[in-house]
């Protein structure tokens, strides 16, 4: 393999690495969830994850700083992990792991949208029907969903959750323009230490409690979350990102929901019915429909 073709595939395999991390995690959340309140985990799985990242802390201080940088690296931990884990894992507390990871699929198109407004990018006629179609099957995903003791309320979780996918289209938005500056590795460390600031509030708010036993599963899976889904995931993604466009690199999101679909299957024994199933074909025929191939190969000449 020539040198060109491994640098070109090395951003590829790491996107692809980083959406069945992703996928996992919704696995993870739900079993921590059996056992500890909904900030503690999140909180948990930020703090895991900046300790994670203690051994490159000295590498950071040699960082070149662009004035006026904090207010795009906060917003963007804003976006994520602040209010976006805060949207999913109130929806992964209403619905199941399978149709969140479906919603999922979603986050190209959003991307592609948010791209058109604010980098002033063309978004085909291609694009946005698909964007529709998208949008009519994740609607149709909750509409056949009822209500199950893993998913107690479906529709208001799938709603929760596409909120969330707007917030992790703000956050690949201002990453992409940061990545241009800072390395992939400084970005998701900055993202670990600003959700640890977010979430430590958070954990105090009424209805929220902290863990009184520790169990080890529930525990366990927090440590996941913050060595392979934070430390892991936003590293390998953040390291794509960087290297090829935000469009193409949103597109390996798309094998979120499928590898979702499975591992709920293998893991919590979540099924779909056939309306669910049609829903979300319906979902990824969308995405499918909006990869307008010579109409990105046009923005890119241009």
């Amino acid at each position: 393999m020539t040198e060109q073709r491994r640098a070109a595939l090395l951003p590829m395999l790491a996107l692809c690495a980083a959406s069945i991390l992703w996928a996992s995690a919704y696995i993870a959340f739900k079993l921590a969830f059996t056992a500890y309140d909904t900030m503690f985990v999140v909180f948990g799985r930020m703090v895991v994850g900046s300790v994670c990242f203690l051994p490159f802390y000295p590498r950071f201080r040699g960082q070149p700083y662009r004035k006026g940088d904090w207010r795009p690296i906060v917003l963007m931990g804003l976006c994520e992990p602040g209010l976006y884990f805060v949207f999913e894992t109130m929806a992964l507390k209403n619905t199941g792991a399978a149709q969140a990871g479906m919603i999922v699929a979603m986050l190209p198109l959003l991307v592609a949208v948010g791209a058109h407004f604010w980098l002033k990018e063309r978004v085909s006629a291609r694009t946005w029907a698909g964007f529709g179609v998208a949008v009519a099957g994740a609607a149709l995903l909750s509409a056949f969903s009822a209500p199950t003791q893993g998913a107690p309320r479906p529709v208001l979780g799938n709603f929760l959750e596409s909120i969330a996918m707007c917030c992790a289209t703000g956050y690949t938005l201002l990453l992409k323009k940061l990545s241009a500056r800072y390395s992939p590795m400084f970005l998701t460390a900055s993202q670990a230490l600003l959700g640890c600031v977010f979430f430590f509030p958070l954990m105090f708010l009424p209805g929220q409690s902290l863990p009184h036993e520790f169990v080890l599963v529930p525990a366990l899976a927090i440590v996941y979350l913050g060595a392979a889904s934070t430390l892991g995931a936003y590293s390998l993604y953040n390291y794509g990102l960087s290297r090829i466009p935000a469009s193409q690199a949103s597109a390996f999101i798309n094998l979120i929901p499928v590898a979702t679909v499975v591992m709920a299957w293998l893991a919590l024994g979540e099924v779909f019915s056939f309306g669910q199933y049609a829903a979300s074909a319906l979902v990824l025929g969308g995405v499918l429909l909006s990869q307008d191939r010579a109409g990105n190969a046009r923005s890119r000449e241009g």
